[in-house]
């Protein structure tokens, strides 16, 4: 049973992370590889504003999820939108130097060394018992339940208010919805301010448990296998892909060496994508083979 919440706890992060390279890619077809030092960058947000606001760590957590849709939203209007229109490609390799710069710059201004908001917060990350001999932190228990509220509303959202329905229709056909009437600018720049509030609350919630060093990209990097698996434009397919992925890295981690974690999603990604490479719930597209 530990195991099993062990893999529960992991899909939970992969879901969060996942769920970003979805947003992004669902709306505007491009894939965002700078996903793990956007959710590192908001992680060392939140430690900034501990040491800040020591004593309110509500006032902290709050500022820091709102910085997350600020970064993301900024980031679009200054960076992406001027990519619009222009070859994915291109768009891609912009993210790709995005993910550098900001790595750098977080270790010019916060070093890189290991920072614990968790003490900052002045809280404590204390080991729940919950039953059968299992157990995890407080934050790990947290990290499933907001995964799952952040699901249902990402699901509520596309399905029963009018942006969500506008986000799907650019999504599906930027052109025709454009001519309809929808401001695609404003769904592609929603669409980034959720992705990076997503994956923000991932590298919150890890550095919260286990804290906050330059490695953190690394788990983003983990994820993307996840979203590939799944479906790049599936929200469902980024659960089902958290699953399969997270659960092969435990069984591994347990039952050959803790050492291939880091090779098992790539390895699964592979298999993948030699049976179904546009993923389980993604949408099939047309390939050119020369």
């Amino acid at each position: 049973m530990q195991t099993v919440a062990n893999i529960a706890v992991l899909v939970a992060i992969y879901a969060l992370i996942g769920s970003g390279y979805v947003l992004i890619y669902r709306v505007s077809r491009v894939l965002n590889l700078a996903q793990g030092e956007l959710m590192m960058l908001v992680a060392y947000l939140l430690f900034s504003l501990a040491t800040l606001f020591g004593g309110h760590p509500a006032s902290a957590l709050a500022g820091a999820v709102l910085l997350s849709l600020l970064v993301g939203l900024v980031l679009y209007v200054v960076l992406m939108r001027r990519m619009t229109g222009e070859l994915v490609i291109a768009a891609v390799l912009v993210t790709i130097a995005l993910g550098i710069l900001l790595r750098g710059l977080m270790v010019l201004v916060w070093t890189g060394q290991m920072a614990r908001p968790l003490e900052k917060l002045g809280w404590q990350n204390s080991p729940l018992a919950l039953g059968h001999g299992v157990a995890l932190s407080s934050v790990a228990v947290t990290t499933i339940f907001v995964a799952i509220a952040i699901y249902v509303g990402l699901f509520v959202f596309f399905r029963y208010t009018a942006w969500g329905v506008r986000m799907r229709a650019v999504g599906e056909n930027p052109l025709l919805a454009a001519q309809r009437g929808i401001k695609l600018h404003v769904a592609y720049a929603m669409a980034w301010a959720l992705a990076t509030f997503s994956g923000g609350c991932a590298g919150m919630l890890l550095a919260l448990d286990s804290g906050l060093d330059g490695t953190m990209a690394i788990i983003g990097l983990k994820a993307f296998p996840v979203v590939l698996v799944g479906g790049l434009d599936s929200l469902r397919g980024a659960i089902v892909g958290a699953l399969i992925v997270a659960s092969a890295e435990v069984l591994a981690i347990q039952l050959i060496d803790p050492l291939v974690s880091d090779v098992v999603p790539f390895v699964v990604l592979i298999a993948m994508l030699a049976v179904r490479p546009w993923g389980l719930f993604g949408t099939e597209e047309d390939i050119q083979r020369v």
